[in-house]
């Protein structure tokens, strides 16, 4: 039976390795696409629609069985923790419950390491915030993908982000037992390792992180981290 997607965060590093692969991937006959910005790109199973995610409301979203959340920004980029927690959390809670309205069965969502409500560092508490709310959507199947560093080539530069892949990269290696899964991840791999675990259709809610990665998709990832 074939599928069909909708994929948020497309213009960012693992969203953009996520459409790629889903537009290549055979059991997908469809995936759409919310945005922002036009994406600037043509594919005949392309639905890319731009939209206020914001003002976003039922009805609006098209039938689809599976949801890939890769909507991500910084407290920099955003301009202040609240605008940060409308983007990284409100937006993804948004986009998954109207597609839950809408018939969607499985959803893979980007989370992060160390993601807990109950944490003191206010990222990781947004992100813990996000996976509660979406959890009770109730989804049959929910991933959430916990990476820490994750290593490829950004549309935009983040300040620091360049010289913070090449420490985790070297740093990889002494990152062992209870610390495996802080080591960096390729987004080609984990978005590979995202579209893996919606395949196996796996009933519950699963939180992944990096050993499961390298068991959902273990094939080494490109050099450009595709």
């Amino acid at each position: 039976m074939t599928r069909s997607a909708l994929l948020v965060g497309a213009t960012g590093l693992v969203g953009g390795q996520l459409l790629a692969r889903l537009l290549r991937d055979p059991r997908y006959d469809r995936v759409t696409v919310l945005a922002r910005r036009p994406l600037g790109l043509r594919h005949p199973r392309l639905d890319a629609r731009v939209v206020d995610f914001a003002g976003l409301k039922d009805g609006e979203l098209p039938y689809v069985t599976d949801v890939f959340g890769a909507l991500g920004t910084t407290i920099r980029q955003a301009g202040s923790q609240e605008a940060f927690r409308e983007v990284d959390q409100h937006h993804t809670v948004r986009v998954a419950a109207l597609a839950r309205e809408a018939g969607a069965e499985r959803i893979a969502v980007v989370s992060s390491v160390g993601a807990g409500s109950g944490s003191r560092a206010f990222y990781l508490r947004v992100k813990g915030d996000m996976e509660a709310e979406v959890t009770a959507l109730g989804y049959p199947q929910t991933e959430f993908f916990r990476p820490s560093f994750i290593l490829g080539r950004r549309p935009s530069h983040r300040r620091g982000e360049g010289l913070g892949g090449t420490a985790a990269t070297v740093l990889a290696p002494l990152l062992a037992g209870p610390a495996r899964p802080y080591r960096p991840v390729p987004a080609g791999r984990l978005a590979a390792a995202m579209i893996a675990a919606l395949a196996e259709d796996r009933p519950g809610v699963h939180v992944r992180t990096h050993e499961d990665f390298l068991a959902l998709a273990p094939e080494p990832a490109a050099a450009d981290g595709a």
